[in-house]
């Protein structure tokens, strides 16, 4: 017995027509998208902040990286909300977030305690994030066709 067949049939088409509907779903790119949103609006708000992030991970020349890192995670993100090219948008921000991921939170590396904990936690989120992400394209290319 599967669990679709143990959820009551009205119970099942209520909530089908209000996680379906354009609102829900906008709201729910939106918050998908909020850390490529919100990351790159307090990068133009500080950009020296902007410079000194990149020169902390080691990405030179800073000031291209950072244009660079607002102007990808914006336009995704665009992509990603408004469905121009959803699957091509959400793409590219699994595998950004895969490649970020790599580099910003590499808690192997990191001794025992407290950082270490908080640093594994972020980098198994930024996973989920990467397959939720994935996920959207999936479904973009199978039900809208790309």
């Amino acid at each position: 017995m599967t669990y679709q067949s143990q959820t009551p049939r009205p119970i099942r088409t209520r909530l089908a027509s209000v996680v379906a509907s354009p609102v829900v779903q906008t709201l729910s790119l939106l918050a998908l998208c909020a850390a490529y949103i919100q990351g790159p609006l307090t990068k133009i708000f500080d950009f020296n902040g902007a410079l000194a992030e990149m020169d902390h991970f080691g990405l030179h020349p800073t000031a291209f990286f950072a244009v660079a890192v607002i102007a990808f995670e914006l336009t995704a993100s665009a992509m990603v909300v408004t469905g121009f090219l959803r699957w091509a948008g959400s793409l590219a921000l699994a595998g950004f977030t895969l490649l970020a991921t790599g580099i910003a939170l590499r808690f192997w590396e990191m001794a025992p305690g407290m950082d270490r904990m908080m640093a594994t936690n972020a980098f198994f989120e930024h996973i989920g994030l990467a397959g939720a992400f994935t996920f959207v394209a999936a479904i973009d290319l199978t039900k809208r066709g790309g």
